[in-house]
C-alpha cells in the first residue's frame, strides 16, 4: 500500500472538481460527468448507494453504446479515468459485480482502474428487505424510497452496528458481527425468510473476487491530489434530498450537499476547487411530498414526456413542474457554486409561455428563504415570473448566438437572479448536445455574451464587501437584504477585467433600497472599465436581480 501522502494545500496538491444535484436529482449529472471525465484522471463517488441512477451513451470500439450506471462512478466510459467508491458510499457487493460485469460485457475494460475504501460500509441484502417492510409500515405516510437498503444500511452505521469493507477480510470478526445486526432486525421487525449462515458463505466468496479492487481510501484520494492528478466527485441524488438540509422526512439517508463531498472523500475544504450545480430548466421529483410548481395538467403531462421522465434506477414516472428558483437559491446558499450546467432545456421548446418561480408567499407574507417545515411548504402560494417562449427547435445551437431572443432572456433571468453564471446548457440528449460559454475571453474582437457591452457584467462579478460597523441590513419582503447605511463596495472582475475596483459610495450614491442577493452581491451605478484594451466602458448599466 502506497504511503500517506502529505496534506494537500492550495500551492502544491490539486484541486477537486465537484458536481452536484442542486434540486430533487435526475438533473442529468451524468451527462456533464461523461463530458468532464474526458479530462479526468479520478472519478469519485462520495455518498449514497445503488440507487443513484445515470444513463450514459458512450462511443466504444466505434459503436454507440447505452450505460446504466447505479453504484459504480460514471467517469469509468473514459478509459484513461479511474473510478474510485469514497467512504461515504454504502455498498451493495452483489449489485457492485452485477453492475461491473454488466459494462464490461458492453467493452468497457474497468481492470486495475476500479477502486473501494476499506472504510465504505456494506448494504446487505436483509437491509433491502428491511426497507420494503418500513415503507409497508408507513402505511400512506410512507418516504418513497428505490427500496434498495440505502436507509437502514445507513441506519446501521449510525447506530455502530454495521460491517465495512475491511470487515470481510477477518471471517471470525465479519460472521459474529453479521449475525447480531441480523438477529437485530428479526426483533425489530419479526423473523422474516433470510439464510443468514448462507449470507455469511456467499461474502466470503464475495471477498476474494473484491480485494483487488479494496484501498485505503484516505491515502488513495490524498495520493491522486499531491500529485496533481485531475479529480472529479460525482455528487449522488441532490440538494433537497439532503439528510440535513433536503424535504426532510422526504429525503435519502445520506449528506447530498458539499458536506458529503468533504466527509465521504475524507479530504479537506482547501481540496476542492470548482463546484458545478446541474439544475432541470424546469423542477422534477420521485416519491411523496410537497412540491409547489408542480403541475397536473397538459403542461406537466408535455414535460413527463418529452423529458422522458422516468427513473432510471426504479422506472418511476417523475413528477414535473416549473422551474422554482426559490429552491435554487437556497441551494445556491448551501452548495455555493461556482456556475452551473443548466440542463434539458430544449424540452420547453414547444411551450408559448415559461413560468417561474421568484417567491412564496404564505397568509400574505413573502417568506425569506426556502421553509424547513413541510406543512408550510405544502401551503404556499407561488410567485410567477412569466415569461414568452422560443417555440422553435435549439437542439442545433452550438454558441449562444445561435439560441433564440427568448430562450437567451429564459437563460439570463435565471443567472441575474441567482447571482451565478450558467457555464453550460443541454439543448439536447446527446453528449454533443452543450453550449458552452466562455467567461474568460474578452478582447476587442468578442461578441455576444463574452463581451462585457453584451454580458452588462453578470451579478457574480460584484462582490459586495460589508463593513458592518458602518452598516446594517434588514429583511425586506421581496429580497432578503435591502443597502441601509454607508458601505464599502468592492467590484471584483474576472481576471481580463482590472483585477479590483474598489469604491468608496456614500448613501447620496448607494441609495437605500437598491436590491442585493442572498449572498451580498450590489447591482452597482457605478462605473467599471474593461481591461482588454477593447475601450469599452460601462456606465449606469445595473441588472436587477428580478
Amino acid at each position: 500500500m502506497a504511503a500517506m501522502p502529505k496534506p494537500s494545500d492550495s500551492k502544491t496538491g490539486g484541486k477537486a472538481t465537484v458536481l452536484l444535484g442542486s434540486q430533487w436529482g435526475d438533473e442529468g449529472k451524468g451527462k456533464l460527468a461523461d463530458v468532464l471525465s474526458g479530462q479526468m484522471d479520478v472519478c469519485a463517488r462520495c455518498a449514497g448507494g445503488n440507487n443513484a441512477g445515470h444513463t450514459i451513451v458512450a462511443d466504444v470500439n466505434g459503436v454507440k453504446t447505452k450505460f446504466d450506471f447505479h453504484l459504480l462512478p460514471s467517469g469509468l466510459v473514459n478509459p484513461r479515468c479511474a473510478g474510485f467508491i469514497g467512504s461515504g458510499v454504502v455498498v451493495h457487493v452483489p449489485s457492485f459485480f452485477a453492475e461491473l460485469d454488466t459494462i464490461q460485457k458492453k467493452g468497457l475494460n474497468c481492470d486495475g482502474r476500479l477502486f473501494i475504501s476499506d472504510r465504505a460500509h456494506l448494504v446487505f441484502d436483509f437491509h433491502q428487505v428491511v426497507d420494503g417492510l418500513k415503507e409497508v409500515e408507513l402505511g400512506g405516510s410512507s418516504i418513497g424510497t428505490t427500496k434498495k437498503g440505502i436507509g437502514p444500511a445507513y441506519s446501521s452505521k449510525a447506530s455502530r452496528s454495521g460491517l465495512r469493507v475491511h470487515h470481510l477480510y477477518d471471517p471470525e470478526l465479519f460472521a459474529s458481527k453479521f449475525r447480531k445486526l441480523v438477529e437485530g432486525r428479526f426483533k425489530r421487525y419479526g423473523h422474516f425468510e433470510y439464510d443468514t449462515e448462507g449470507e455469511i458463505a456467499r461474502y466470503r466468496a464475495f471477498a476474494e473476487r473484491l480485494r483487488p479492487h479494496i484501498v485505503d481510501g484516505v491515502t488513495f484520494i490524498h495520493t491522486a491530489l499531491a500529485q496533481n492528478r485531475k479529480v472529479l466527485v460525482e455528487g449522488a441524488n441532490a440538494l433537497f434530498l439532503d439528510i440535513d438540509f433536503g424535504t426532510y422526512p422526504f429525503v435519502t439517508s445520506s449528506s447530498t450537499s458539499i458536506g458529503g463531498v468533504l466527509t465521504g472523500l475524507g479530504i479537506p475544504h482547501t481540496a476542492i476547487g470548482d463546484v458545478i450545480g446541474v439544475m432541470k430548466a424546469y423542477t422534477t421529483r420521485v416519491g411523496m411530498g410537497p412540491f409547489p410548481t408542480e403541475l397536473h395538467e397538459e403542461v406537466g403531462h408535455h414535460l413527463q414526456e418529452v423529458g422522458a421522465e422516468y427513473g432510471v434506477t426504479t422506472g418511476r414516472r417523475r413528477r414535473c413542474g416549473w422551474l422554482d428558483l426559490v429552491m435554487m437559491r437556497y441551494s445556491c446558499l448551501i452548495n455555493g457554486y461556482s456556475s452551473l450546467n443548466l440542463t434539458k432545456l430544449d424540452v420547453l421548446d414547444q411551450l408559448k409561455e415559461l413560468k417561474i418561480c421568484v417567491g412564496y408567499v404564505v397568509d400574505g407574507k413573502e417568506l425569506p428563504s426556502f421553509p424547513a417545515d413541510l406543512e408550510v411548504l405544502a401551503k404556499v402560494e407561488v410567485q410567477y415570473k412569466t415569461l414568452p417562449g422560443w417555440q422553435q427547435d435549439i437542439s442545433k445551437a452550438t454558441t449562444w448566438e445561435e439560441l433564440p431572443e427568448n430562450c437567451r432572456n429564459y437563460v439570463e433571468f435565471i443567472e441575474q437572479f441567482l447571482g451565478v453564471k450558467i457555464e453550460w446548457i443541454g439543448v439536447g440528449p446527446a453528449q454533443s448536445k452543450y453550449v458552452l460559454f466562455d467567461f474568460a475571453s474578452c478582447d476587442s474582437a468578442s461578441s455576444g455574451r463574452n463581451h462585457p457591452e453584451n454580458s452588462q457584467m453578470p451579478p457574480q462579478h460584484r462582490d459586495l464587501v460589508v463593513d458592518r460597523s458602518r452598516s446594517e441590513f434588514s429583511p425586506g419582503p421581496a429580497e432578503p437584504f435591502r443597502l441601509s447605511s454607508l458601505v464599502r463596495i468592492a467590484v471584483s472582475l474576472p481576471s481580463n477585467y482590472r483585477h479590483m475596483v474598489p469604491v468608496e459610495s456614500p448613501v447620496s450614491s448607494v441609495h437605500p433600497g437598491d436590491r442585493v442577493s442572498d449572498s451580498f452581491r450590489l447591482v452597482t451605478r457605478k462605473a467599471a472599465t474593461c481591461g482588454c484594451h477593447c475601450d469599452y466602458n460601462q456606465k449606469d448599466r445595473p441588472r436587477p436581480l428580478s
